[in-house]
């Protein structure tokens, strides 16, 4: 389950950055989450409340914003969403893709008090 070690590197992050702008609680968490990034969010739930408990981020609300895959086709030179690895091109069918975006997991915002 990389999900702990993802949520694990996450709040090393906003502890960083809480330390930086002297902030002194962590109320809100924005991650945006690729399509394609292969991270169960239930899990990523369940791991953020456990990998919290205790610092600075302790009952942080989690929100995630579901950012849709972009890759570019070979075939048709159209760029397209997919929604999963080896997909097809929606618009050709072609299976020439370049995947540009939609693969990764990042902080977008922190509420603090």
């Amino acid at each position: 389950m990389h999900e702990v070690s993802l949520c694990e590197s996450t709040l090393e992050i906003i502890e960083n950055q809480a330390k930086q702008h002297g902030v002194k609680r962590v109320t809100g968490v924005w991650l945006e989450l690729g399509a394609l990034s292969c991270v169960e969010e239930s899990s990523l739930h369940f791991c953020f409340d456990i990998v919290c408990r205790g610092t600075i981020a302790d009952g942080c609300k989690l929100h995630i914003i579901h950012i849709p895959a972009k890759a570019w086709c070979w075939d048709c030179s159209s760029e397209v969403e997919i929604s999963q690895h080896e997909a097809q091109c929606p618009k050709c069918q072609g299976f020439s893709l370049r995947i540009d975006s939609g693969d990764s997991l990042q902080i977008k915002e922190l509420e603090v008090e």
